[in-house]
């Protein structure tokens, strides 16, 4: 009988903090990361369709330029717990900050712009933090039971998420969106997030070797322009960038679509706050159980499969008003961010080739961040400049992302991923 690795033995206690983490994580997460109530909120604050767009335009900044820059630097680190634990905590208290002085002053002159500073400030952490934390994860665990340990850490996410959205409909049904009750939220936010990232003290990591990635470094910008150039030269991977293109475009659906539905839909603000994500939170989980643990579908037809849905949820909000009819949408659309969750690492590693992923899954998003920052900045001018058309102009923006989901489903097809670079 083979010994155990101290991966092995620290196994139960690594699921335990892990799994905590995410727990609490994800109470949180439907608040403030492709969120319908985040936009609703901020509506009743009086914000532009443009500053609504801005939401997903920061986040998505965040977690392409800022991930770069700490991926290069933190993978010298021996032990990344510090860091991992640090950047959490960040990201938790600019929210608590947040809720903490709304809560105090109400609906002051400032206060948008206060709360878009404290998003860039999460944005900004998010993005520093997905390199590290992935990183740190693969230190957790040992190969053979990785899979294990990170499905039952997202199982807690996702059954967190799918209470927290209950938990929106029912704030949002008895205080509306009441300054008291949303700080409240942000607070509940803050503190959530800042309990969760202290159960990563009670993991072990398995330090990395000093010749793990932190010896002698190229410089930035070699490092950068080398990969980019390696990247644009594999023609292949260039269909497959285009059809990446799905993510950006459903989210930016997604950061519209719950405005549309409360004002000129007759939908409930606390039906269209909670319910509609808890739909996407579901529509995500049986994706990742169908297409992960039993593996139905080639890696392409995954990709085609993903991507039929997102057309199917948009047909669907342009055509019907219904609640039935946004349920389904929102189920659709998490069918499609689910599925990116599966599908988008082996894709990357296999058209990679036999060149190391790593620098792949740092520039795509660099490479993405004109169109998927763009995005939902054009479509939120657009509905603010063309407000007197109402309704039609959501349907206008509807359509034209129906267009560009088709563009995407054709790269699909262009792509070959049998092939390697």
């Amino acid at each position: 009988m083979a010994s155990l690795t101290q991966q092995d033995r620290n196994y139960l206690t690594n699921v335990v903090g892990i799994s905590g983490v995410e727990l609490f994580w994800g109470l949180g997460i439907p608040m403030v990361v492709e969120s319908t109530f985040l936009q609703l909120f901020l509506k009743n604050l009086g914000a532009s369709s443009f500053a609504i767009g801005m939401i997903p335009a920061f986040f998505f900044m965040g977690s392409s330029i800022f991930a770069v820059i700490s991926s290069y630097y933190t993978s010298r680190l021996v032990s990344k717990r510090r860091a991992v634990i640090g950047l959490h905590l960040t990201s938790a208290i600019s929210f608590l900050f947040f809720g903490i002085v709304f809560y105090i002053f109400g609906k002051i002159s400032s206060i948008v712009l206060i709360f878009f500073i404290s998003y860039a400030v999460f944005a900004i952490c998010i993005g520093m933090t997905m390199p590290v934390w992935m990183a740190y994860l693969v230190h957790l665990f040992s190969d053979k039971r990785s899979v294990a340990g990170l499905a039952i850490m997202m199982i807690c996410q996702n059954a967190a998420k799918l209470v927290s959205s209950i938990f929106l409909v029912r704030i949002v049904t008895a205080y509306s969106f009441s300054h008291q009750s949303s700080a409240i939220v942000f607070i509940f936010v803050g503190l959530a997030f800042a309990a969760g990232s202290l159960f990563f003290l009670f993991t072990r990591e398995q330090p990395a070797r000093p010749d793990d990635g932190t010896g002698p470094h190229t410089r930035f910008f070699d490092y950068f322009s080398q990969n980019i150039s390696r990247i644009l030269h594999n023609r292949n991977f260039r269909c497959f960038l285009v059809a990446n293109l799905e993510t950006p475009i459903v989210v930016a659906v997604i950061s519209f679509y719950a405005n549309y539905a409360t004002t000129y839909c007759g939908i409930d603000p606390a039906i269209a706050a909670g319910v509609f994500v808890g739909c996407i939170y579901i529509g995500s989980i049986c994706t990742n159980i169908l297409l992960g643990p039993m593996g139905y579908l080639s890696l392409k037809n995954k990709y085609v499969f993903s991507k039929t849905a997102a057309v199917c949820a948009v047909l669907l909000l342009i055509f019907f008003t219904s609640s039935i009819s946004f349920f389904i949408a929102s189920f659709l659309l998490g069918i499609s961010r689910g599925a990116r969750m599966i599908v988008l690492a082996p894709a990357v590693k296999r058209l990679a080739g036999g060149h190391d992923a790593t620098s792949y899954f740092a520039i795509i998003p660099i490479l993405e961040l004109p169109f998927s920052m763009g995005l939902p900045l054009v479509y939120g001018k657009f509905l603010d400049h063309f407000s007197t058309l109402q309704a039609q102009a959501y349907q206008w923006i509807f359509s034209a992302s129906l267009g560009l989901l088709v563009i995407t489903l054709i790269f699909v097809f262009k792509t070959d991923f049998e092939a390697s670079a």
